[in-house]
């Protein structure tokens, strides 16, 4: 299955936005959970020094509970905010209400004074804890005291404050892959829109509605119609010539033929009349052979090459009002029902060339009458020729238009008329039926 440039350009923009999306909120969850953890350590480390700042010591150096904190979380039992205090000389240890009967289980390690050591540890209840300590020497009675305060906070405050932002970001993400995705989708059609110019262009000239690539294109494509208008033109050239050719050859092999066939009429005259009927035979077929390449000179190569669209009803009364004008014509009757206004694509000149062999062949083999019908078939245009002669045999009919091909010597003409009309048909790609009526005659069939 082929797909458009607009259908893959949408997939590939709709999967990069929503890779960037995902991406960009991967990211901006990333910066706000990294954000918060450092407002949390300042935080921790706020009431670390402020702790530190009002531990004092008895007169028997016994450290005494420092002053309540204004955070009513340390307060609460199991509240999320909890502070712990030792000294390892005395091994007293002094925790907030908020641990309640739970020792944070700070490791025994060895401390640099001043600096902060943070962990992650297990809480009340076992929910996980960010944990910061940090070693004091105070001066107590006994002399300097090293004492360790440690305060702790829920990592449940990150991971809730990390949800919400998920989900507060998700529907603006969301709203942002959506309008890039029309943006993309509007670009592209903005894009795109040359392109369609230059396809509508070209069916102009397929249609024959116009010879070349006209109107404004982006700098980018005009090289492309600058190229098609060279070709095209070209191409009319190439056309013309071959044309020319052969009508020059079929025109120069006239005068000959005119030579010989009044030299055979001298010879009948003279009363070589054997050789006088082979030479006005053979004149004969060979200027059948040359009218028939004059015609195959004025057909369109292809379909895309015709001059312009056909009337059918048009064609067939210029055929018509000709053949009445013949003497076997006035003696017919006539019956026409093709309503005007019936296009097809084909070449007026080339359409009256195929009807007008088929006309006069039914002419020629005629008894009394001619009927010419336009049909439809769906929506394709049907015309019907039908007379009410001999028919044909039925074996005959397969070989009735071969090139050269006569079912009966009597009639004049070379046989090559009906090959013609073979040949325009597979231009124009019609289909041509020739069957024998219920009656007397035969009935050509052409569907466009």
């Amino acid at each position: 299955m082929r797909h458009s440039i607009r259908d893959r350009f949408l997939i590939v923009s709709a999967a990069s936005v929503l890779l960037a999306m995902t991406l960009a909120a991967f990211v901006f969850v990333s910066l706000f959970t990294r954000s918060l953890e450092r407002r949390i350590d300042e935080e921790l480390a706020a009431h670390i020094n402020l702790f530190a700042g009002t531990l004092q010591f008895a007169a028997d150096g016994t450290l005494e509970k420092p002053a309540g904190p204004t955070d009513r979380r340390f307060e609460q039992p199991y509240g999320g905010l909890y502070w712990q205090v030792e000294d390892d000389v005395k091994r007293r240890q002094l925790r907030s209400p908020s641990l309640w009967d739970y020792v944070l289980p700070l490791p025994d390690d060895a401390q640099e004074q001043g600096i902060v050591h943070r962990y992650r540890l297990p809480g009340p209840e076992g929910a996980p804890l960010i944990v910061q300590e940090r070693k004091f020497i105070f001066a107590s009675p006994g002399g300097a005291r090293p004492v360790r305060v440690a305060v702790a906070i829920d990592e449940s405050v990150v991971t809730e404050a990390q949800r919400a932002f998920t989900l507060d970001v998700i529907p603006y993400m969301a709203a942002l892959a959506v309008f890039l995705i029309a943006a993309s989708l509007a670009q592209l059609t903005f894009g795109l829109k040359p392109i369609s110019s230059l396809s509508e262009g070209l069916n102009r000239i397929r249609e024959r509605k116009a010879e070349r690539m006209t109107g404004r294109y982006p700098r980018e494509m005009q090289g492309v119609v600058d190229a098609v208008n060279k070709l095209l033109d070209a191409q009319s050239e190439i056309i013309a010539k071959a044309r020319a050719r052969s009508a020059d050859l079929a025109h120069g092999l006239k005068t000959p033929l005119t030579v010989v066939a009044n030299d055979a009429e001298t010879l009948r005259e003279r009363g070589q009349t054997d050789i006088a009927d082979e030479l006005t035979h053979l004149a004969s077929v060979m200027q059948a052979h040359v009218e028939r390449e004059l015609t195959r000179s004025r057909i369109a190569a292809t379909a895309e090459l015709r001059g312009s669209d056909a009337d059918v009803a048009t064609a067939v009364d210029r055929i018509v009002r000709t053949l009445k004008r013949t003497p076997r014509g006035e003696e017919l009757a006539w019956t026409v029902e093709v309503p005007p206004g019936v296009i097809v694509g084909v070449d007026p000149n080339d359409l009256e060339e195929l009807l007008g062999n088929v006309i006069d062949n039914a002419v020629k083999w005629s008894h009394s009458a001619i009927g010419i019908v336009l049909r439809r078939h769906g929506e394709r245009p049907v015309l019907v020729i039908e007379d009410d002669g001999p028919g044909a045999d039925p074996d005959g009919i397969e070989q009735i238009m071969e090139r050269g091909i006569r079912l009966d010597s009597q009639k004049p003409g070379t046989g090559l008329g009906l090959s013609i009309v073979r040949d325009i048909a597979s231009v124009y790609d019609l289909r041509v039926a020739i069957e024998n009526r219920d009656g007397d005659g035969l009935r050509f069939t052409v569907t466009f």
